[in-house]
């Protein structure tokens, strides 16, 4: 009896340790590297430099657009919030148009060597062309702006996706597909049973280096595009030498990719049933 009372004891007390550990792990050491960001941007702004805001003059500077991210004060003055919903909204139809072609493609390639062999030369060729040459392409072909800037988040977001499916497939143990031939399992039976599984690891790493590189390319596309959005936002502000807004913006954007990434991590490991791995 007194044994197992001290084990009780010896168990309370040693995981008050262990909880003290985690508590530095995700909450201090995060606010000493964010604190450290603060400092060196107050010393940049303070010494070498008059045109930049300290942290305090851009936080002062920015109350309305933190305090009324949603206002309407016309066409062209609309919150920050309405901007980065028309982000969103282009990010999302691009990224998705691209998950609809890469997922399918990129089963096909791990599964036939020819088209491998077709196929993998063209993505190596178009896969490290900048956004910004894909967009005149587009403006020409569809000489608007809006399906342009789709277009081009589209094009530069499949190529992760596509090849981390394709490498899936093709990992999947050879053992497995022996097995459902064996079994005289049908080609849909062999798919959704064996490959898919095996292959959603590899295909949700591939979505979620996509879903950042489309978040990353939709601010460089509505720089050079104009019209509403978070992008033309950071170019306009600039444009005005308001770094306090470029500053917010920033952090805005940031912000919104941490965001998607941990819900498509979440998506990830309700989907695996494993925890979601860092990308």
């Amino acid at each position: 009896m007194s044994t197992r009372i001290a084990t009780r004891k010896g168990s309370r007390f040693s995981s008050a340790p262990r909880r003290r550990l985690l508590q530095l792990d995700t909450v201090l050491l995060p606010g000493i590297g964010f604190a450290a960001i603060i400092a060196l941007w107050w010393a940049i702004a303070t010494f070498f430099t008059t045109l930049m805001p300290n942290p305090w003059e851009a936080l002062v500077a920015n109350m309305d657009y933190i305090l009324h991210p949603f206002y309407r004060r016309g066409p062209g003055d609309l919150g920050i919030g309405w901007l980065l919903l028309a982000s969103l909204r282009r990010v999302l139809l691009g990224f998705g148009l691209g998950t609809l072609v890469a997922i399918p493609v990129g089963f096909w390639i791990g599964l036939s060597p020819r088209a491998m062999k077709a196929i993998n030369p063209l993505v190596q060729i178009f896969k490290p062309v900048s956004p910004v040459a894909w967009l005149p392409i587009a403006l020409a072909i569809f000489n608007l702006a809006e399906p342009s800037a789709i277009f081009v988040i589209f094009i530069t977001s499949l190529w992760p996706t596509l090849i981390n499916t394709a490498l899936g497939v093709a990992s999947v143990p050879k053992d497995y597909i022996q097995v459902a031939e064996v079994l005289e399992m049908s080609p849909w039976r062999r798919m959704t049973k064996i490959l898919w599984p095996a292959s959603l690891p590899y295909i949700f790493t591939g979505l979620r280096i996509s879903l950042g590189i489309a978040w990353l390319v939709i601010v460089a596309v509505e720089m050079l595009t104009g019209g509403i959005g978070i992008g033309f936002f950071v170019w306009d502000e600039w444009n005005r030498l308001n770094l306090s807004s470029v500053f917010l913006a920033v952090l805005v954007i940031g912000v919104t990719g941490l965001i998607l990434d941990y819900l498509l991590a979440r998506l990830q490991q309700w989907a695996t049933h494993r925890p979601a791995t860092q990308v």
